[in-house]
C-alpha cells in the first residue's frame, strides 16, 4: 500500500474534529451549516421524531414514578438522552435488528414495543416480556458490552443467510472499556459484518468520569484501530445523530462493513432510583446540560421552520399523558405468577433433564394441593 493510499484509508477512518451538529442549542440553526457528507432528515421524519420524543419522555417520568412507588425494583432513567435513544430507532428499518441496555426502554417504546412488556424486566416477573423475534428487539442487557457480541453475531448471521438487514447495538461509554466490546469491534471489522455500534456517552459510568475511562480525544476513535470507521455527533441534536446514524445503517447495509458512531450526550438523573448522583457531580454541571435538553431543542427548531404549531405540541402530550395512564393501570395491576412459568422459553427444545425438573415440580405441586 503506498503512503498517498494509507493516508486516505486513514483518514476515512477518522470522526470528525468536532461533533457533528445541524441544530444549536437554541433552535437555531448551526452557525457552521449543515456538516459535508450528511444530508437533514425529511421534515415529516423529524414532526415523528419529536412525537415519539414527547412520548419517550413521559414513559421515563411515568417510570421513574412507578419505581418510587415500589411498582418496579429499579429503573435506570435514559432522561436527557431522547435524540439518541430515539434516532437509533427512527434510523432503523422494520427488518433491521436492535441490541439495547438496560438504559434503552425508551427506544424499545420507540420501536413498538409495549410499554408494560418493556417494564416487565425491571419489575422482576421476566427476563424478557416481549418475544425478540416479532419485534426484532434483543432482550435488554445488564450485563455491560455482552450485547455488543451478541449483535456481532447476529449481524453475521443475517449476512450469511444473505438477508438485507442491519444491526444497532447501543452501548454507554462505560461498556466500551469492556473487553467484549474490543473483540465485537475487531470481528466485525474482519468479516465485513453489517452491524452499527452506537455509543451514548453520558460523560459517568454510574459515578466514574469520563477522564477516568479513557485518555482518547472521543471515544469514537476507538473505531481506528480496529479499521472500523467512525463519527462523534451532539448526541442531544436530533437532527445530527438522526442523519449520522442513517449514514452509518446505509454504509453497513451497502456491505461496507461495521460502522462506530459515539453520540455526546448526558445522563440527567441519577443512574438508578438507588444511586446519589450528588456524591459525583454538582448542580452547575446539570444545569449546564439542561439548556442542551434535546426535546425543547427540537420543539424550538421545528417552531422556527413554522413545522410545529401550539395544537402540535398539545397533541403529543395528550398522547404521552395517555400512554402514562394506561401504563399506571398495567402495572398497577397485581400479577399472580405460575411456578411452572420458570421452564418456559429456557430452550426451544426442553432437555431431557429440563422436563425431568417441570415433571418434579408440578407433583409437588399438586400435593400440596391435596
Amino acid at each position: 500500500m503506498s503512503v498517498k493510499t494509507l493516508r486516505q484509508t486513514v483518514q476515512g477512518l477518522l470522526p470528525s474534529l468536532q461533533p457533528v451538529r445541524f441544530v444549536a442549542e437554541d433552535g437555531a440553526a448551526a452557525p457552521a451549516g449543515p456538516p459535508a457528507g450528511y444530508a437533514e432528515p425529511p421534515v415529516a421524519l423529524l414532526r415523528e421524531a419529536y412525537r415519539r420524543m414527547v412520548l419517550g419522555r413521559r414513559f421515563d417520568t411515568q417510570a421513574t414514578a412507578l419505581t418510587k412507588q415500589g411498582r418496579l425494583a429499579v429503573y435506570p432513567s435514559s432522561r436527557g438522552q431522547e435524540a439518541c435513544q430515539i434516532a437509533g430507532v427512527l434510523a432503523l428499518e422494520e427488518r433491521d435488528w436492535l441490541f439495547p441496555t438496560y438504559r434503552d426502554s425508551m427506544a424499545l417504546v420507540a420501536r413498538g414495543v409495549e410499554p408494560a412488556e418493556v417494564l416487565t424486566l425491571l419489575r422482576g416477573d421476566w427476563h424478557c416480556g416481549y418475544d425478540p423475534m416479532t419485534t426484532r428487539v434483543a432482550p435488554q442487557c445488564t450485563p455491560l458490552a455482552t450485547q455488543v457480541l451478541h449483535a456481532t453475531g447476529m449481524a453475521e448471521a443475517l449476512r450469511r443467510r444473505g438477508e438485507d438487514a442491519v444491526v444497532m447495538a447501543l452501548i454507554g461509554d462505560g461498556g466500551t472499556s469492556e473487553g467484549d466490546f474490543h473483540e465485537a469491534l475487531n470481528f466485525a471489522a474482519v468479516f465485513a459484518v453489517p452491524v452499527v455500534f452506537f455509543v451514548q456517552n453520558n460523560k459517568y459510568a454510574i459515578s466514574v468520569p469520563l477522564a477516568r475511562q479513557s485518555a482518547a480525544p472521543a471515544l469514537a476513535y476507538k473505531g481506528v484501530g480496529y479499521g472500523v470507521p467512525s463519527e462523534q455527533v451532539d448526541g442531544n441534536d436530533l437532527v445530527a445523530v438522526l442523519s449520522v446514524l442513517s449514514a452509518a445503517v446505509g454504509h453497513a447495509r451497502s456491505g461496507k462493513g461495521p460502522f462506530l458512531v459515539e453520540a455526546h450526550t448526558y445522563r440527567m438523573d441519577a443512574h438508578t432510583n438507588a444511586d446519589d448522583a450528588t456524591r459525583y457531580r454538582d448542580d452547575a454541571e446539570v444545569e449546564r446540560w439542561r439548556a442542551a435538553d434535546p426535546l425543547a431543542r427540537l420543539e424550538a427548531h421545528l417552531r422556527a421552520r413554522g413545522e410545529l404549531g401550539d395544537e402540535d405540541v398539545a397533541v403529543a402530550h395528550a398522547e404521552a399523558e395517555a400512554l402514562a395512564a394506561d401504563l399506571r393501570d398495567r402495572m398497577n395491576a397485581e400479577r399472580s405468577a405460575d411456578p411452572m412459568e420458570l421452564f418456559d422459553h429456557v430452550y426451544a427444545e426442553p432437555t431431557p433433564q429440563l422436563r425431568e425438573q417441570r415433571e418434579l415440580l408440578a407433583a409437588e405441586l399438586k400435593a400440596q394441593e391435596d
